[in-house]
C-alpha cells in the first residue's frame, strides 16, 4: 500500500472526520445520531459536560499514528497527557471495534451510536476523562503533569515499543513535566523502547494563553534542543490543503530517527549525545469546530475549551446542528449506522490496535522472589536488641538478589538518594542508568544501569515507577520521607487509578506501587526542621484506605518481611516507612514474618505482663523510633514501678487498626482488637508520626487512650532529643504511664519520687548534649 498517497490521504481524512463526528456527538447527543432527521432540543442533552478543545487535535495525532502504526509495523502506546478529553480516546477505540469487544452493549450500528453518545459525561455513563474505564488508556490525565514521566518508565525494558506522549501545552507549564522532558537521560536504546513526545500547541489553557505559544519557533526549537531533543514543528488546521502531507512527513522523519538510534545501538555502534526526536504540533483550539456563538470567537480561543456551545438559546440548537452536519456523517456511514469500510481499513489489526495494545491491560506476573531467611539478621531471643544493623542496608542485600532474579521486570528509582538511603548492595551488580557525558571523576555511571537516581526529581522518578508498574513491571521508589511527599498527588491518582481498574471486570490486576520513606523524622537530627514531615502515609490513608497499606517495620527482619509481602502483592500502594541508621534489632525472621502477616500483634518479651496476666496498661507503638522508646520505657519501669503490670502491643500495619476496611489487606475485627487493646485498660500510642489520625482510629473505643507522636518541633540536635523534644522519648513515656496506670488501677500511685527521677533524668541528659552535642552512652545503651 501506498501511504504517501492522495488516494490514502482522502481516506485519512475520512477517518479523523469520522473521528471527530463522534467525538462532537458525544458531548451532545441523546439521540438522531445519524442526523436522519433535522435536530431537535429534545435530541441534546440536558446537561452538556466535556472537553471539546483538545480533541480534534488529538483525533489528528491518533489517525497518523494508525498510518505509521501500519507503513511500520511498529507497536505504538498512547498516553494523553491532555486527559480531559476522554471522548476523542473513546471515538478512536470505538472505530477499532475494542470499544464493542469490551462493551458488547455499544453496538457497531445506529443503536450502538446512540447507546456510546448517551453515555458521555452522563449520570451512570462515563467519565469525561481518559479514564481506565477506555480500552487503551493507561493514563488518566484528569490531574496534569505526569503523562511523559509515565511513557519513559512504560518504555523501559520494551525495546521495540515507542509510547506516544501528547503533552498538552498547558500541562507542558506543571513542575513534574518539565522534569521530565530530562528521561531520555535514563533510556538505554540497546535495551529498552522509546518515547515520542508530541506537544499539542493550541496557544491556550482553561482561560489563559499557553506560554509556549507565546515564544518564537526559534525559542522553542533552542529550548526543546536543549533538553536533548530534534524538535520538528508543524502547523495545522489553519486552511492549509497538505495538513495530512505534513503529519504524515514529521511522524516518519520521528520513527525513522528513532529505528536509526535502535539499530546503532543494538549493533554495538557508540553514540554521544543522543538527540530523540519530538513534534511541535500546532492546531487550532477546538479546531474544525463552532467558529462563531454568541457573536464570540470560539474555534482558535479559549472558549473551546469545553463545551463550546451551551444550549441557552434557542439558536444554539442550529448551530450545533451546523456543526454536526460539517463532518458530512452521510458520507462516513452505511445507513445502518456501521462505519464505512475504508474508514475502517486505516485502523491496525489486533494487537496493534492502540486500544488494544497488551502493555495498556497487561497479566499480571509474579516477581521471582528469593527467600527472605538468606538475607535476615540472626537475631537471639535471649539477646534482643543487642545487635544494631542498618534495616536499610539489609533489605538492600535482598533488593539485590531480585534485580538478579528479574532483570527486565524490577527497577528501582530514588532521586540521588540510593546511596543515602543506605541502598548499597544493588551496586554490586550494575551502576545508574545515565545516558549523559560521564567523566572521570563521577561514581557508578552506566549507560546500562539498571536503576534510576540521577535526577533530582521525586516528581519523574515516582512518575516513572507509575508508568513502568501500569506496565505490568515492578519495583519501588525510595525517598527521604519528608520529600516523598513533594509526589503524593501523583501517588493519589494512582490510587485512584486502582480503585477504578478493581470495578472493571476486564482489567487485570497490576502490580503494587511499593513506596520507601526512609531518612525519616526521627532520624533527621543532622538536617532539621525542614527534612521532618512523617504525613505521608496518614495522608494517603485519610483518601484511600481501601487501596493503600502503611507499614512501620521495626527492624531489618521485619523489614526483609514486609517488602517481600508488598513485592507479591496486588492493585495496592505499600508505604513502608523504614530506618536506615543502625538501630537495634528486635525480631528474629520467623517472629518477623509473623508479625508482617498479622499486621497487630502483642510483644510478650517486650512487656512486664504475663501472657496470661491482665494489665494496668497497654503501651502500643508503631515505627521503629517510639517502639525502641516503650521498650526502654518499660525497662525502665521495671526500676522505679515495678508494680505496674504493661502490655506492650506493636503495630507494623497501621491501616489494620481500621476495622472498616473490607480490601484484600482487612483491618482487625472489633473483637481482634478487643482481645489486643481489652476493652477497659487505659492505651498509650506512641506513634511514628502525626498523633491525630490514630487518635481518630481509637475514639469508638471505650478504652481511656492517650496518643503521642511528631509535634513539630525539630532541630539540628541529637537523635534522642528528637524525642524529648516531641515528648516521644522513655522518660516522658514512663511518666505518661504511671499517670494512667494509676488511673485505671486504684492501688496504684505515682509518686512524687518516681516523678523526681523522670525529670532528673531529663535534665541530665539535656545538660550532657548541650555540653558534649552528642548523646550519652547511658541513653544510648540502655
Amino acid at each position: 500500500m501506498n501511504y504517501n498517497s492522495k488516494e490514502y490521504f482522502a481516506t485519512l481524512d475520512r477517518y479523523f472526520r469520522c473521528a471527530n463526528y463522534l467525538t462532537a456527538s458525544q458531548l451532545y447527543l441523546l439521540d438522531n445520531p445519524l442526523l436522519k432527521r433535522p435536530l431537535n432540543r429534545s435530541d441534546i442533552k440536558n446537561k452538556i459536560v466535556g472537553h471539546w478543545g483538545t480533541c480534534p487535535g488529538q483525533n489528528f495525532l491518533y489517525t497518523h499514528l494508525n498510518r505509521a502504526i501500519n507503513k511500520y509495523n511498529q507497536e505504538v502506546c498512547y498516553i494523553s497527557g491532555p486527559g480531559h478529553g476522554g471522548n476523542f480516546f473513546i471515538s478512536n477505540a470505538y472505530i477499532e471495534g475494542t470499544y464493542s469487544e469490551f462493551y458488547p452493549q455499544i453496538t457497531k450500528n445506529e443503536e450502538g451510536l446512540k447507546k456510546l453518545f448517551k453515555q458521555f459525561s452522563f449520570a451512570g455513563g462515563v467519565s469525561s476523562h481518559v479514564a481506565p474505564e477506555i480500552p487503551g488508556s493507561m493514563h488518566e490525565g484528569g490531574e496534569l503533569g505526569y503523562s511523559l514521566a509515565h511513557g519513559f518508565g512504560v518504555v523501559m525494558d520494551k525495546p521495540n515499543l515507542i509510547a506516544c506522549v501528547c503533552v498538552g501545552d498547558g500541562e507542558a507549564e506543571t513542575g513534574p513535566l518539565a522534569a521530565s522532558w530530562f528521561g531520555t537521560k535514563f533510556i538505554n536504546p540497546k535495551t529498552d523502547g522509546a518515547v515520542l513526545p508530541v506537544l499539542h500547541l493550541n496557544g491556550y489553557k482553561i482561560a489563559n494563553p499557553t506560554l509556549l505559544a507565546r515564544i518564537s519557533k526559534e525559542e522553542r526549537a533552542n529550548y526543546f534542543s536543549a533538553l536533548g531533543y530534534e524538535p520538528v514543528e508543524v502547523e495545522v488546521g489553519y486552511g492549509a490543503a497538505d495538513d495530512h502531507e505534513k503529519m504524515a512527513a514529521a511522524l516518519d522523519t520521528a520513527i525513522q530517527k528513532i529505528h536509526k538510534i535502535w539499530e546503532f545501538a543494538r549493533n554495538g555502534k557508540a553514540q554521544e549525545n543522543i538527540k530523540y526526536p519530538m513534534i511541535i504540533m500546532n492546531s487550532p483550539k477546538g479546531w474544525g469546530g463552532v467558529k462563531v456563538a454568541n457573536n464570540q470567537q470560539i474555534e482558535g480561543s479559549f472558549r473551546a475549551h469545553q463545551v463550546p456551545v451551551d444550549m441557552s438559546k434557542p439558536e444554539h440548537v442550529g448551530v450545533v446542528s451546523n456543526w454536526l452536519w460539517s463532518y458530512k456523517p452521510n458520507e462516513l456511514f452505511n445507513p445502518d449506522g456501521t462505519i464505512q469500510s475504508d474508514i475502517l481499513g486505516v485502523c491496525p489489526k489486533g494487537n496493534l490496535r492502540i486500544s488494544a495494545n497488551p502493555i495498556s491491560n497487561p497479566p499480571f506476573v509474579a516477581l521471582n522472589c528469593p527467600n527472605v531467611n538468606a538475607f535476615a539478621v540472626p537475631v537471639q531471643v535471649s539477646a534482643r536488641g543487642k545487635i544494631l544493623a542498618s534495616d536499610m542496608q539489609t533489605l538492600s542485600l535482598y533488593i539485590e538478589e531480585l534485580m538478579k532474579r528479574n532483570p527486565t521486570s524490577f527497577r528501582f528509582f530514588s532521586p540521588d538518594e540510593t546511596k543515602s538511603n543506605r541502598i548499597y548492595a544493588p551496586f554490586n551488580i550494575s551502576n545508574r542508568i545515565f545516558e549523559g557525558k560521564i567523566l572521570p571523576t563521577d561514581e557508578a555511571l552506566s549507560q546500562t544501569g539498571r536503576f534510576v537516581d540521577s535526577i533530582l526529581s521525586e516528581h519523574f522518578c515516582e512518575g516513572a515507577l507509575e508508568g513502568y508498574v501500569l506496565s505490568g513491571r515492578n519495583g519501588f521508589f525510595a525517598s527521604y520521607e519528608s520529600f516523598a511527599r513533594v509526589a503524593d498527588s501523583m501517588i493519589i491518582q494512582h490510587a485512584k487509578w486502582l480503585n477504578k481498574i478493581s470495578r472493571i471486570s476486564w482489567r487485570n490486576p497490576l502490580p503494587a506501587l511499593n513506596i520507601i520513606a526512609t531518612s525519616h523524622v526521627w532520624q533527621q537530627d543532622h538536617n532539621g526542621y525542614t527534612h521532618q514531615d512523617p504525613g505521608l502515609a496518614t495522608t494517603m490513608l485519610e483518601k484511600n484506605t481501601g487501596f493503600i497499606n502503611a507499614y512501620y517495620p521495626i527492624d531489618a527482619n521485619s523489614l526483609l518481611a514486609v517488602y517481600d509481602k508488598c513485592s507479591k502483592s496486588k492493585n495496592v500502594i505499600n508505604i513502608i516507612t523504614a530506618s536506615k541508621h543502625q538501630t537495634r534489632q528486635w525480631l528474629t525472621i520467623a517472629e518477623a514474618t509473623e508479625l508482617a502477616e498479622k499486621g497487630v500483634a502483642v510483644l510478650d518479651w517486650a512487656g512486664s505482663c504475663g501472657k496470661n496476666e491482665t494489665p494496668d496498661l497497654v503501651m502500643a507503638c508503631c515505627g521503629d523510633t517510639p517502639t525502641r522508646e516503650v521498650i526502654a520505657s518499660v525497662r525502665y519501669l521495671k526500676n522505679i514501678a515495678p508494680e505496674v503490670k504493661v502490655r506492650v502491643v506493636c503495630t507494623l500495619q497501621l491501616n489494620k487498626l481500621d476495622s472498616n476496611l473490607s480490601n484484600d489487606e482487612e483491618g482487625l475485627t472489633e473483637d481482634e482488637l478487643d482481645e489486643i487493646f481489652t476493652t477497659d485498660k487505659p492505651i498509650l500510642f506512641s506513634f511514628h508520626g502525626y498523633p491525630q489520625y490514630i487518635r481518630g482510629l481509637l475514639a469508638s473505643r471505650e478504652n481511656y487512650s492517650m496518643v503521642i507522636g511528631y509535634q513539630e518541633e525539630g532541630e539540628i540536635t541529637t537523635g534522642f532529643d528528637m524525642c524529648v523534644l516531641n515528648n516521644i522519648d522513655r522518660f516522658n513515656v514512663a511518666h505518661y504511664a504511671l499517670m494512667l496506670a494509676s488511673l485505671g488501677n486504684k492501688n496504684i500511685k505515682y509518686k512524687k519520687e518516681q516523678y523526681d527521677d523522670i525529670l532528673n533524668k531529663v535534665d541530665s541528659f539535656k545538660k550532657y548534649i548541650h555540653e558534649f552535642g552528642v548523646d550519652p552512652d547511658w541513653v544510648l545503651n540502655f
